[in-house]
């Protein structure tokens, strides 16, 4: 029986595509025309025997065979990087102190961390879930080797991947609106916080009464208590579970960077591979949310394909 082999580049230029909202943004990221892109998934077409797109609008949206195909891409590509990773990571041993806000702790993050960990068995994984702040400092104490972290580019140990804007959160089930008249509930982190700060500071400019009808010291506290009703809060999109929505009427916030810091120190083989992981993760889920700078997205790009 004929086996058909499907290529593993146009696999990947195909969920590049579809994490980036178009053949345009993938074809410019990774260095190729449109119509090569375009050639791409037309041979792809022809070894599937289905189309996998239609047009929908001045758009392209996958057809059910789309889908398909699209499925079994992440699957494929998933097995191929980790093969490829176990194979390179045997000779990489070490200790690797990795922390990270809870925003990342509770999604892709640790699926991308657990990847690193099989396909280098050797290197011992420490990772640690805080608050940005407090992360930075045991970075500073030499407690941790590597921190993402939100807000705090102006480091000079900061290596800027991406900016993101923030957004007010309510409950997804409820089309919430501002009460006139009535202040706004808000659910915020306990102070020290740049996200209270920035909420606070967005209502007070903008002459709006507000309440913190909720506070708390953890996130699943703060979901909890949007989730619920009980007030609105001021975040990123990265990472909302499915009750959480963005909604409108309040005044705009400014965007964050989000930075990977090392400490000003020098990387060993075992933590410029996670540095590689990480950054790999953010291009494959951060995409549709992000302004990426132009370095950085080079940088995302190269790990995309590692």
């Amino acid at each position: 029986m004929y086996r058909i082999n499907l290529d593993i580049d146009i696999l990947r230029t195909l969920v590049m595509a579809q994490q980036l909202g178009g053949f345009n943004r993938a074809a410019g990221r990774i260095g190729r025309s449109q119509s090569a892109v375009s050639q791409q998934i037309r041979k792809l077409e022809e070894q599937v025997g289905e189309p996998l797109f239609r047009k929908q609008g001045r758009g392209l949206v996958p057809t059910e065979a789309g889908d398909i195909v699209l499925a079994y891409a992440h699957r494929i590509l998933d097995l191929n990087d980790e093969a490829v990773g176990a194979l390179r990571g045997r000779a990489i041993e070490g200790v690797v102190r990795f922390g990270l806000p809870a925003d990342f702790a509770e999604t892709w993050l640790p699926t991308a961390l657990g990847r690193f960990k099989r396909a280098h068995p050797a290197v011992r994984v420490e990772a640690v879930v805080d608050g940005n702040r407090r992360l930075l400092e045991r970075l500073d104490r030499g407690e941790l080797d590597l921190v993402l972290a939100m807000a705090n580019g102006a480091r000079a140990d900061a290596e800027r991947l991406a900016t993101l804007p923030m957004v007010w959160l309510g409950p997804a089930s409820d089309d919430w609106r501002p009460v006139e008249g009535e202040p706004i509930p808000l659910a915020l982190y306990e102070a020290p916080c740049f996200f209270r700060q920035a909420a606070l500071a967005a209502l007070d400019q903008a002459g709006l009464p507000w309440r913190v009808a909720f506070t708390s010291t953890s996130l699943h506290g703060l979901w909890a208590a949007v989730e619920a009703g009980l007030g609105v809060t001021l975040r990123t999109a990265a990472g909302l579970p499915a009750g959480i929505a963005a909604i409108d009427g309040l005044p705009p916030a400014p965007t964050l960077d989000l930075c990977l810091h090392d400490g000003g120190r020098a990387l060993t083989p075992a933590h410029a591979r996670l540095r590689e992981i990480v950054i790999g993760t953010l291009a494959a889920n951060l995409s549709s949310q992000a302004v990426i700078p132009a370095q950085a997205r080079i940088q995302l790009v190269t790990a995309a394909r590692k």
